[in-house]
């Protein structure tokens, strides 16, 4: 864990004498601590997903519009359908940088997570939980979801540039 971390994590004015002799409360105070903010981080988990389906709804329903309604070849001009066109990659756009935010969020959260832990009598997330999955270097044994779902975006984005090119020539 980095010393700038513990730097700002810790109040140094803060001891377990402030709290008892024994130092019992101050454990129960830093359990609880970790108690809350491992629930804010969940939190954050859960609003991730759920801005994740909001924005595979709404591209979803756009391609299922299009090919529902799309029967013949447009015959107006290109920049009739490079105005819907830069809409649809600005939300594709938008979707990529929120899951990039939730990520760093989550990631920053994480790392808090497991200086709280080397408080605790046991580090059931940041040490036992990544040793168990191989610490992410391999796939066999984990696969972070966040490296599959950043594609996600992405590949609308492509779906539509190339529906877009094809709209023209075909």
């Amino acid at each position: 864990m980095a010393d700038s971390l513990d730097d700002s994590l810790w109040n140094t004015e803060v001891t377990a004498a402030n709290y008892d002799a024994a130092g019992e409360k101050y454990q129960n105070a830093i359990l609880e601590q970790y108690k809350i903010y491992v629930e804010m981080a969940d939190r954050v988990s859960a609003r991730r997903t759920l801005a994740n389906t909001f924005f595979l709804t709404i591209n979803t329903a756009i391609l299922s519009s299009i090919g529902i309604f799309w029967t013949n070849k447009p015959s107006g001009s290109v920049t009739w359908l490079a105005i819907p066109l830069a809409a649809v990659l600005t939300l594709c756009t938008a979707w990529f940088y929120i899951l990039r935010s939730y990520r760093q969020l989550n990631s920053g959260k994480y790392k808090v997570v497991g200086a709280l832990e080397t408080r605790l009598p046991a580090s059931p997330y940041w040490r036992a939980e990544w040793a168990v999955l191989g610490e992410g270097a391999d796939r066999s044994k984990y696969w972070p979801l966040t490296h599959l779902e950043r594609w996600i975006p992405v590949t609308f984005g492509i779906i539509y540039i190339v529906g877009f090119v094809l709209a023209l020539v075909v």
